[in-house]
């Protein structure tokens, strides 16, 4: 049986793959074609896509901070659009547990599309993620009022668990850096899901939360890394899931067409909504694009109320809506900032004038090279490049990491590479390269072309991950690639020679 699912997801997912849409569209219509096969979920496949969700929001915990939660924006938004929407859906389902249910956007789908684009950590990315995290407290309180099982009063004792966090770290710096970093992580997510859901908490909650324990810890970014293999393979789990647990038989499709036309009011309300807040046109298009689907949540809370006979349509359309809607939000989503390129003109007219939270540099001030991702590539970069008397300037997406480098004295603004009107208002003057060392290839290209457009003459230098990537980049504009991994060998190699002579030449001295 086993076998069958993973045979199935692949082979639509690499389907997906190829039409250019994300492979997760391909595991949801695997699952509604073994269901239609007659096929239905097991006790396994349960585990493994709840293993799959928690593991996947304990990452997403790794790389959260409270202030992101805390923020105006995050809050005003994400409050308000909860209450306009459900407002909107209870016209149309009448039925407010359901409408508020319906207003939640897909936390697994959003993370992991973030996360593919390397975006979990840029300012649109932090503020998605953190009105999820609001919407899942809404979500846990609804499942606790409609579940029939009330909060142990031991949930009291959660008021305590940020005290853990001293422990946890020290644990993690002995785990290592190979399986028992892996197994620590695993440990984790699936203790605080579990320990949440003992107390009449969501489990999923508890293992973002336990996530959050390690957040900016200096092994918290490896122990994402070292969990990603699992998590993605556990996730395949949850959305074959979504299909085989109800089917196709007995949809209303009026039901399912109406409440799909309905979902495409979240991108705009939320994309409103953030310019009221004062942000950019930009970072409010592309996480309202994210933001702009059903929940998983949905259908928990449908199934509870359901089982308290008070859900006013049936749980089988409920299932494709939300799985209709992730499918049709993904490659939305996936390719949001080459839909805002095109929509540029008409988009920035409804921006609010003056400074934004969110703002960009237009000038360079004198810098001769810029570099572009601060990570540890573009860190060493930058450092090499300041002792050899350069004037170099970074540019990171990542408000945090740019905080970081200025406490170091570095020249680092706040800076999107897949933002076309940074490179359109961007003062190009006097520099002589841009490096891009950046982890996304799409980033990479757009950035590429878009100062191809501007007839920026200098070098530009981008870093290749695999062979493929190469001819792609060049054709894109860059005419200089660096491949970390199999250059550092051949660095390594070299220095190994420089010491194997500088030894030759004592000994024969001695001699």
């Amino acid at each position: 049986m086993e076998a069958l699912w993973v045979a199935c997801a692949f082979a639509l997912g690499l389907l997906a793959n190829r039409l250019g849409l994300p492979p997760l569209v391909g595991y949801l219509g695997a699952g509604f074609a073994l269901r239609g096969l007659g096929l239905g979920e097991t006790e396994f496949l349960r585990h493994a896509a709840e293993i799959g969700v928690l593991l996947l929001l304990f990452s997403v915990g790794l790389k959260l901070r409270l202030q992101d939660l805390l923020e105006v924006r995050v809050l005003g938004a994400g409050g308000l659009h909860l209450l306009l929407f459900a407002l909107a859906a209870l016209a149309l389902v009448g039925h407010p547990p359901l409408a508020l249910a319906l207003a939640f956007s897909s936390t697994v789908l959003v993370a992991k599309l973030l996360e593919d684009k390397k975006e979990l950590t840029t300012y649109h990315g932090r503020l998605a993620v953190g009105i999820l995290v609001l919407q899942d407290l809404v979500a846990v309180g609804l499942l606790t009022l409609y579940g029939g099982a009330g909060v142990s009063p031991w949930a009291a004792f959660l008021l305590l668990f940020p005290l853990l966090r001293r422990g946890v770290g020290w644990l993690l710096e002995k785990s290592g850096h190979e399986e028992l970093l892996v197994l620590f992580g695993l440990a984790l997510a699936l203790l605080g899901g579990e320990g949440f859901r003992q107390v009449g908490l969501s489990p999923e909650l508890g293992a973002l939360l336990t996530g959050t324990l390690l957040s900016g810890h200096p092994k918290g970014a490896e122990m994402g890394k070292a969990l990603w293999s699992l998590k993605e393979a556990f996730l395949v789990a949850f959305f074959l899931e979504i299909g085989l647990r109800e089917g196709l038989g007995g949809v209303d499709v009026a039901a399912v067409v109406g409440l799909l036309l309905l979902s495409l009011l979240k991108t705009p309300l939320f994309f409103a909504l953030f310019l009221l807040l004062g942000l950019r046109a930009r970072t409010g298009f592309v996480a309202g694009l994210y933001l702009g689907n059903y929940s998983e949540f949905a259908l928990i809370v449908g199934v509870v109320l359901e089982r308290a006979g008070l859900l006013p349509l049936g749980l089988t359309t409920l299932a494709l809506t939300v799985a209709l809607s992730m499918a049709l939000s993904a490659p939305v989503a996936r390719y949001s900032h080459v839909l805002y390129k095109r929509l540029e003109p008409w988009l920035l007219r409804l921006e609010r004038k003056g400074l934004h939270p969110d703002q960009e540099p237009e000038r360079l001030d004198g810098a001769t090279v810029l570099v572009v991702g601060m990570g540890r590539t573009g860190g060493a970069v930058y450092r090499v490049l300041e002792g050899a008397g350069e004037r170099p300037l970074g540019l990171d997406a990542d408000p945090e990491k740019v905080e970081r480098h200025r406490a170091k004295g570095r020249r680092v603004l706040y800076g999107d590479a897949e933002d076309p009107e940074l490179w359109e208002r961007l003062d190009l003057k006097g520099l002589k390269a841009v490096v891009l060392a950046l982890p996304d290839l799409e980033a990479k290209l757009l950035a590429a072309r878009w100062l191809k457009e501007r007839g920026f003459p200098g070098i530009l230098a981008a870093t290749s991950f695999h062979l493929e990537e190469d001819p792609v980049l060049q054709g894109a504009g860059v005419n200089l690639l660096f491949h970390p991994f199999r250059e550092a060998g051949e660095r390594l190699a070299e220095r190994v020679l420089e010491a194997v002579a500088i030894m030759g030449e004592v000994s024969h001295g001695r001699s």
